[in-house]
């Protein structure tokens, strides 16, 4: 069972997501709380793997509350963000705080559902529409480093692995890159899970934050 905490001040849209996330088999909703303080300790109790994270909340919000999650290391979830804006200030703060993924609020449930999935799985959502508009503007407000250059920043990465994770911040597929450097897609796979384990991150979005605050993306 995937198990999810839900984090949302508003108790009416908690109780939708509960109610959507349950319709399948395999997610369980573990917790709920109504601001960030709670959420995270929450997560602390009850070791999800998933956080459904609201970034605007009264009585502390989830943007202080997905850094201290991911910052506490360990089993940690991997926190989604559900937003009603794709390009609001705050998403751009969870996304720096460590935030795996984002969906909007009127999403289908089949999508919030698949993210929830996706996450649990390591993947993070590099590939929906609102994921690619954010990591654009991402990209376009971090100022890229004057020193020292890309190629030395990729140093603890093979070349193989640097080629990856640069296709990757392209927003290319596994099978995607695959078909690019013309090797098999579990390759690509096992390349790209060595690759996080040595820049320490836990999923694919966070990946794509690394290569483009460490000047391996391109712009």
């Amino acid at each position: 069972m995937i198990r999810v905490v839900l984090a949302d001040d508003q108790a009416v849209v908690r109780a939708g997501f509960r109610f959507l996330l349950e319709q399948a088999e395999d997610i369980e909703v573990v917790a709920e709380a109504a601001d960030g303080p709670t959420a995270v300790e929450l997560v602390r109790r009850h070791a999800p793997d998933v956080v459904c994270m609201d970034v605007r909340m009264p009585g502390g919000d989830g943007l202080a509350a997905t850094r201290e999650i991911v910052a506490a290391g360990g089993a940690r979830p991997a926190v989604l963000v559900i937003t009603t804006f794709d390009l609001d200030e705050y998403v751009f703060g969870a996304l720096e705080a460590g935030a795996s993924g984002f969906v909007l609020k009127d999403c289908e449930p089949e999508e919030l559902i698949d993210a929830v999935r996706r996450l649990a799985d390591g993947q993070g959502l590099i590939d929906q529409a609102v994921t690619h508009r954010v990591i654009t503007e991402f990209a376009r407000r971090t100022a890229p480093p004057a020193a020292p250059t890309g190629a030395d920043l990729a140093a603890p990465l093979t070349a193989r692995e640097a080629e990856i994770v640069r296709r990757l911040a392209r927003g290319l597929s596994n099978a995607e890159i695959a078909r690019e450097l013309v090797v098999e897609t579990s390759t690509v796979k096992s390349h790209l899970g060595r690759a996080m384990a040595k820049i320490g991150t836990r999923d694919r979005l966070q990946t794509v934050v690394w290569a483009y605050q460490n000047g391996l993306a391109p712009r």
